[in-house]
């Protein structure tokens, strides 16, 4: 079955089928296509193109799809061409003759738009919730970590201590950035297309106001080819999910090293960590490579969409088909990472003596020597120099630094007690900084913007929630605790000899 049978003679050709045929991935859309008909119905209700009881018959229909698709008895026939189609043949399978009523005033072009924003907002905000669970989970052993430090690094090369919970709250301010990129799309995707048509409107007295307002948007479209055309929010989710995929990446990368034996600065628990199918001794970071790893994937999503869209005219193409997989699968793949690196850093176990051994090398607190005598009068040039001719000849003759700067009159006792075991740390006051002092400020500044976060995500949440139509609205936010089985979604298997066909459609999107 297609929705456009009527122009052409005959099928598709079977070649034709397998290149565009898509009900195989936009299946994802089914409770987001369901919401849309939903208020559209509604829509032509209240203008009067359709009767009250037609109204009633069709969303009754749509209200059963949706059971069946919750529940995991929606079946996809292979007839089906897309998601819209498979919809429609449903509805009017249960709803008689009135189903053919169902897609006036409305086209592929504005109702794929509309799924696809519908989706698109509440997988975005969903990903943002699980953002926060993974800053909630470093906010956590940030304040645990209490004095521990650890070498900070420039150029991968020692360069002075840091905290570890400066370290930690690091990511969690990066992850902040992501948290609000992913706001400010969906604030910019929260435009209704519905009643753009193919691309220029329609002569039917239909309402794009009334019908905004039923799915929760806070606005409908502008202008009618833009609507149907307009690809911009998933070219930045996209970039949203890819930069957060780095910043992912980053800390995967560092677990890869803490890890390590020549690190040696963590030890990850059992159930974060594989082992080798040959080398009975080996416990593989499989998760933190593998956060590392994914990124490439989702910069080539983000890379591949802006390269479908840069030759597009107005308003609608077929190569807009190609939106879909490359969003489905990023947001996919970055909850996957979010939940286990939040796991993974919940359980990991800190080896704060070794950390603390690497951090408290004898050059460590070079700067702070030169600061000393900044301090004292000595232009910051003159004094960089100075330390620095100290440490190469502390080098080339092997003599302890301590030594050296002991014997210097410049220097002497107190530049001999800056080289003493964590005091370089604790002398990082400035606001910001990686002491002690800067780092509890720090951490109470970044439960407010938690805070603030979590407020923000709300009140997307509740507004959509409180949609005529909610049937798309995220879910609550996650708790940071480890995922079990009992979140995993079971399917019922459809009775064999019944209408629906053998392939059930997945689940609705995944709660966060």
């Amino acid at each position: 079955m297609t929705l456009w049978q009527g122009r052409l003679a005959g099928g598709m050709a079977d070649e034709v089928a397998e290149l565009s045929v898509s009900v195989s991935f936009d299946r994802e859309l089914a409770i987001d296509d369901v919401a849309g008909s939903k208020a559209h119905v509604r829509g032509l209700a209240k203008t009067g193109i359709l009767s009250d009881g037609e109204a009633s018959l069709l969303l009754g229909a749509l209200e059963q799809v949706a059971e069946e698709l919750a529940s995991g008895l929606f079946v996809f026939r292979p007839t089906d061409e897309d998601v819209h189609t498979a919809i429609e043949r449903r509805v009017t399978e249960l709803a008689g003759e009135v189903g053919a009523k169902l897609h006036t005033g409305r086209s592929r072009n504005d109702q794929v738009a509309t799924d696809l924003r519908l989706w698109s907002r509440r997988s975005l905000l969903e990903v943002a919730g699980e953002v926060v669970a993974l800053q909630d989970v470093l906010l956590r052993r940030a304040t645990e970590a209490g004095d521990a430090y650890l070498p900070g690094y420039t150029h991968l090369q020692r360069a002075q201590p840091v905290l570890l919970g400066h370290h930690l709250l690091a990511h969690g301010w990066a992850l902040a950035r992501d948290v609000d990129r992913l706001i400010a799309t969906v604030e910019r995707l929260d435009t209704s297309p519905l009643g753009a048509g193919a691309l220029a409107g329609s002569s039917l007295p239909l309402d794009p106001d009334f019908v905004a307002e039923q799915l929760g948007f806070a606005a409908r479209f502008e202008n009618s080819l833009d609507a149907v055309g307009d690809r911009d929010f998933v070219a930045e989710a996209l970039f949203d999910l890819a930069l957060l995929g780095v910043h992912l990446s980053r800390m995967g990368e560092e677990v890869v090293l803490w890890s390590t034996e020549e690190w040696g600065f963590c030890t990850l628990d059992d159930a974060y960590a594989t082992g080798s199918s040959m080398l009975p001794q080996k416990k593989n970071p499989d998760v933190a490579e593998l956060a590392r790893g994914k990124t490439g994937r989702l910069v080539g999503h983000l890379t591949g969409v802006l390269t479908t869209l840069k030759g597009l005219p107005l308003a609608y193409n077929r190569d807009l088909q190609e939106d879909k997989e490359p969003l489905f699968d990023a947001v996919s793949q970055v909850r996957a990472v979010l939940r286990a690196l939040a796991g993974l850093y919940r359980t990991v176990e800190w080896h704060q003596e070794r950390m603390q051994a690497a951090a408290d090398g004898p050059t460590s607190a070079s700067v702070d020597l030169a600061e000393l005598l900044v301090a004292r009068g000595t232009p910051f040039r003159q004094a960089h120099a100075l330390v620095a001719g100290l440490v190469r000849d502390s080098i080339a003759r092997h003599v302890p630094l301590v030594e050296l700067v002991q014997a210097h009159p410049d220097l002497g006792e107190a530049g001999a007690q800056l080289l003493e075991p964590g005091v370089a740390v604790s002398r990082r006051t400035t606001p910001g900084g990686a002491g002690p002092v800067p780092v509890a400020d720090q951490v109470e500044r970044f439960v407010r913007r938690l805070d603030v976060d979590r407020s923000r995500l709300e009140i997307h949440v509740h507004t959509l929630c409180a949609a005529p139509v909610p049937d798309s609205a995220p879910r609550p936010a996650p708790d940071p605790g480890p995922a079990g089985p009992s979140e995993v979604a079971s399917r019922r298997a459809p009775d064999p000899g019944s209408d629906q066909a053998s392939s059930p459609a997945p689940n609705p999107a995944p709660s966060v």
